[in-house]
């Protein structure tokens, strides 16, 4: 006879088979069969009592969604995955298009492995250019998720588009959330620019499935930079538009492989971390953008103080939450990543951490081969809650 005894740890359940050595009657078997139906379902509940089901915004999400937020939640309870923006598009000093055959990174140049997140930029999608903003060819861009993803990594984009009144950037504050909501001049054109970015994220499919990404438009938005900023869109505008961006995507173009994610930037005293928060019905991730800008004690401040609100905000609505953008360009602060960075989100409880870009020497937010920063790199490499790509393969096995 065999005994099935429930395991359960933190992260994992497992059934493990012990050897009895004695002989059971025939009467107690009825009962012995009945208590391993018993610890089957204990394993069953114990497990369901850690992961409960989320409240996702799409009811109809698929299965590889389902997996890749309940990865995430795994993830925030042993650390938190590192991530880095357009990690193999380009670093300091080259340039995938240069060898398209090697996958590069600045990352795992010095320290022998990728990122755990990858970050994106799909604006200009919106204009049916053939590359995104930072010249990154949306063919490249394409190849380059999917191969991440074949990875392990976990998929990021966000969106920078166009003023759809002006035709500027997304840096020009003209107002225009107004225009392109239902009734608005330019809604024909939005619903246009929103399908190009519906027909791109179908594209991203692996084993003819498509893959799971974690969609952060319109972030931000709490500041004044943005055309759908604070002081160039109201409140009420800003949450019409994120939910009726989420009802194009989802119900009209039938994308069920995103997870959607709020990241306002930095709160000052008096900000309301949910004056924009388009509800529970149309949020999977909460966020948060905070840099360094040469100020390491205000910002590990703002890093304690806002993501302690962001975590309790999380635990009330039962979702899950990352520090989804940040840095210090050019990296000048001796030790940064262990000295200022690590003891600030320690034990913030955030899913991921999202550094920005290596676009050149005068413009980068990791270090590279040789940098002064690499040696401390490596040392953060090290510390107990971060993880890579080797990391949470790991924790998936």
């Amino acid at each position: 006879m065999l005994f099935v005894i429930c395991i359960a740890n933190k992260h994992r359940k497992k059934m493990q088979v012990v050897p009895l050595n004695f002989n059971l009657r025939r009467a107690y078997r009825s009962t012995f069969l009945l208590l391993i139906v018993v610890l089957l379902q204990s394993c069953k509940s114990l497990y369901n009592e850690e992961y409960a089901n989320p409240n996702l915004v799409d009811k109809d999400v698929s299965l590889p969604v389902k997996k890749l937020h309940k990865q995430l939640f795994y993830i925030s309870k042993k650390g938190f995955a590192i991530g880095h923006q357009d990690a193999t598009s380009y670093g300091i000093g080259w340039n995938h298009a240069d060898n398209p055959n090697i996958i590069r990174s600045d990352v795992k140049e010095i320290i022998g492995d990728f990122p755990a997140v990858y970050g994106y930029d799909i604006g200009h999608i919106e204009l049916a250019h053939n590359a995104n903003l930072d010249s990154v060819p949306f063919g490249t861009m394409r190849k380059l998720i999917i191969e991440a993803y074949k990875n392990g990594s976990i998929i990021t984009l966000s969106w920078h588009l166009d003023n759809p009144v002006t035709k500027g950037d997304s840096w020009d504050p003209t107002s225009a959330v107004s225009s392109i909501l239902i009734g608005g001049t330019e809604r024909k054109k939005y619903e246009l620019w929103v399908s190009r970015v519906a027909t791109f994220i179908k594209s991203l499919k692996y084993k003819g499935k498509k893959i799971p990404v974690i969609f952060r438009p319109f972030h931000e938005m709490n500041g004044s930079w943005f055309w759908w900023g604070e002081s160039n869109c109201t409140a009420k505008d800003y949450i019409t538009l994120w939910q009726e961006t989420v009802h194009l995507l989802r119900d009209e173009h039938n994308l069920h492989n995103i997870l959607y994610a709020y990241s306002p930037n930095k709160l000052n005293p008096k900000d309301d971390y949910l004056k924009y928060y388009p509800g529970d019905a149309y949020v999977d991730i909460l966020g948060i953008d905070i840099y360094d800008f040469n100020d390491a004690e205000n910002y590990a401040k703002s890093i304690i103080n806002d993501l302690k609100l962001v975590k309790r905000i999380a635990a009330k609505k039962n979702k899950l939450y990352a520090f989804t953008e940040t840095g210090i360009e050019q990296l000048p602060t001796p030790n940064w990543f262990t000295e200022v960075l690590y003891p600030s989100i320690e034990n913030s409880g955030i899913a991921w951490i999202l550094f920005w870009r290596n676009a050149r020497l005068e413009h980068h937010y990791m270090p590279y081969k040789g940098h002064e920063s690499e040696e401390d790199f490596k040392t953060f490499k090290t510390l107990p809650k971060t993880m890579f790509l080797k990391d949470i393969n790991n924790l998936k096995n």
